[in-house]
């Protein structure tokens, strides 16, 4: 049997991973891996694909795919925890970005229509590879994280209303307002089929299939749905990509939504690399090497846009500049929804040849810049802000971020051997709230504007800024403090405030919470005299429990958890099993556990036996310590007492006895 497809399916996955093994040691993202596929292996280079329309078709399900998980994972609800960001700053950065490039791009003569769709291209930024980075480096819930996030979630839900927009930009040469009320009749009729649908259709059937427990007809359930909604928009003249979105959303909505993202995720990422692949094979290298450095002007014209915008967004929104700046570093980059609603403007004619060839080039570029400018965005913003910004124009804004009452700023000008809490998220909260009870003088440091306002309405001493300033620790007498807790979560962040801490005070005591293990050994040499690993503090959490079900008294497991804890846990990190523990500390399990079992109706052989009576005793050497009896406690137990139904016997003994105990009662249902 002939498959041709098939010779094209293996270059295209075969050289895909050979190319991206090789980009991880680089930690290049997957997508630039990709790309290149396409550019070495299609028709401007080695020749290797012959079948590109069938290689497109394969790209158009991999969309499809794409916006369905992007329809899964949209949530109204949550979208409206953090609207503004999203909203406010999300609106400033693609409105700014679409005007600033329509203005360039209309003085480099391209037609207004061509201009504004170039601009809805350059607007977008690369989810994939942001988020990526992000959370390798833990900072999805530092403020330039949250920041990237919420653009991010603006662009995703942006790019729908372009993919509309963009036929109506073509012209065609027909009645525009006409167009329009078309397109929003059409929209407002699959809107309303799909809502009929959400509502009394996929509910049940997906309740049906659930219930037959199989993991095979659940797939082919949202396939169907996936591929049915998308066909039922094309059908009226919509996109493909947003009847897959559509369907998403209708899955969201669901109880299954979870699971139903973990079923397609390995479609999509099949199919999506030939989306790549595709858009790489179109990438006319000749061109590429022909036009090198103009390509490289338009490459940092575009950068510097697009840093400008975001810049200025996140500091209309009242961040600090560091954080702008960051953030800017992070999502300066042209994204692959760009790729995406880039083969829509071709079908529409909003692109040339040689303008295709360019937006190509730079997004490819400006990608494959993206790991190394996010990987050092912290310290080129610090070099930046020292250098643009004199000492006593960074004191004047550090001095408007924190205008306060006159009273305010004598208690912090008052501050001596005092806390210092770097970061107002969950743990530093708790750490003032604490600190706040136990009469100890603390201020607090917070980036964040959220966090800052909500500590200012409870009544916390705060202070806006950035705790790696000097200026800002000088601010909270840092020379003068007795303890400071570093509680945020950007380890980059951290060690830079430690190191700067570190050049105002030797002698403050610097607690240091952190995400991951291997974080410590670098905080711990930077200045940290104690590092909280949350990693290890959870196993600990967990172990205690543990220990607590094995009956170790509540000294012991204390005494071993503190060893753990002042060897800077040392017992956890021991892979070899070199490290013991001192002989004193010890644990001895005993062979007994305390276990609480339910009367229910079924047991016949004991309900209304007394306990001497029971068989519990003599028959499993198991003892009854209290019984629980419509919601009272009888701790005081005598031979005579009758055992009722519904009781819940609290009982003492051998883990192997309980069972026996347990399976006596269950057979006896």
């Amino acid at each position: 049997m002939d498959f041709p497809l098939l010779k094209e399916i293996v270059i295209i996955l075969g050289l895909s991973v050979i190319i991206i093994l090789a980009f991880q040691r680089f930690k290049m993202p997957s997508i630039i891996g990709f790309l290149i596929t396409g550019m070495v292996a299609g028709p401007n280079a080695l020749k290797l694909i012959s079948a590109s329309h069938e290689v497109e078709v394969l790209s158009e399900m991999g969309i499809i795919f794409l916006l369905f998980i992007i329809g899964i994972e949209f949530s109204i609800k949550g979208l409206a925890k953090v609207k503004q960001t999203v909203l406010l700053g999300g609106l400033m950065q693609v409105g700014g970005t679409i005007l600033l490039t329509f203005i360039l791009a209309n003085l480099l003569g391209l037609t207004r229509p061509q201009a504004v769709f170039m601009g809805f291209l350059i607007a977008l930024s690369s989810t994939a590879i942001v988020l990526k980075i992000l959370q390798e480096k833990g900072q999805m819930t530092s403020p330039h994280g949250r920041i990237a996030l919420a653009i991010l979630i603006f662009q995703d839900i942006i790019v729908v209303p372009m993919i509309l927009i963009t036929p109506l930009l073509a012209g065609n040469g027909g009645n525009v307002w006409l167009a329009v009320l078309l397109l929003v009749g059409k929209f407002a009729l699959v809107v309303g089929l799909l809502i009929l649908l959400a509502r009394y259709v996929v509910p049940h059937l997906m309740e049906r299939v659930v219930k037959t427990r199989s993991r095979e007809l659940f797939i082919l359930t949202l396939v169907v749905i996936c591929f049915a909604t998308a066909w039922l928009t094309s059908s009226v003249g919509l996109s493909l990509a947003l009847g897959a979105f559509f369907a998403g959303l209708i899955i969201s909505e669901s109880d299954y939504s979870h699971q139903a993202t973990a079923n397609i995720l390995p479609f999509r990422e099949i199919f999506i690399s030939f989306f790549f692949v595709s858009v790489g094979m179109l990438l006319d290298i000749r061109y590429f090497i022909s036009n090198f450095l103009i390509l490289i002007l338009f490459t940092i014209g575009v950068v510097l846009l697009k840093m400008l915008v975001v810049t200025a967004t996140v500091l209309i929104m009242r961040f600090p500049l560091r954080t702008a700046l960051v953030s800017a570093f992070t999502l300066f980059q042209v994204g692959e929804f760009a790729f995406l609603l880039s083969t829509i403007g071709i079908r529409n004619n909003l692109l040339t040849d040689a303008v295709y060839q360019n937006f190509l080039a730079i997004s490819i570029l400006t990608m494959g810049l993206t790991p190394f400018m996010a990987g050092c965005a912290d310290k080129m913003s610090d070099w930046l802000i020292r250098a643009g910004l004199p000492a006593k124009v960074r004191k004047r804004l550090i001095n408007f971020h924190n205008s306060r009452k006159h009273q305010e700023e004598m208690e912090i000008a008052n501050l001596h051997d005092h806390l210092i809490v770097v970061g107002f998220g969950i743990n530093g909260h708790n750490v003032a709230r604490t600190a706040k009870q136990a009469n100890i003088p603390f201020v607090a440091i917070e980036l964040d504007p959220d966090n800052f306002r909500l500590a200012r309405t409870e009544g916390f001493p705060i202070v806006y800024g950035d705790a790696s300033d000097e200026l800002i620790l000088h601010h909270v007498h840092a020379h003068e403090a007795r303890v400071v807790v570093i509680a945020i979560s950007d380890p980059e962040a951290t060690k830079k405030i430690i190191t700067t801490l570190r050049l105002i005070t030797e002698t403050a005591h610097v607690i240091v919470r952190t995400r991951y293990v291997e974080e410590m050994e670098q905080i711990l040499k930077l200045g940290a005299d104690e590092v909280i690993p949350e990693e290890f503090e959870t196993s600990i959490q967990i172990f205690m429990r543990v220990l607590n079900r094995y009956l170790v008294p509540y000294d012991k497991i204390q005494s071993f958890i503190s060893h753990i804890r002042a060897h800077n846990y040392e017992l956890l990190c021991d892979s070899d099993g070199n490290v013991q523990c001192p002989p004193h500390l010890q644990l001895h399990i005993p062979d007994m556990v305390i276990a609480t079992l339910p009367v229910q109706r079924g047991a016949n052989k004991i309900v209304g036996k007394s306990i001497m009576n029971s068989g519990l005793k003599n028959q499993f050497n198991v003892t009854i310590l209290a019984i629980r009896r419509q919601n009272r406690y009888i701790t005081t137990i005598s031979p005579e007492m009758t055992i009722e139904t519904d009781d819940m016997l609290y009982l003492f003994g051998s883990p192997e006895k309980i069972s026996e105990v347990n399976r006596y009662l269950v057979l006896e249902k």
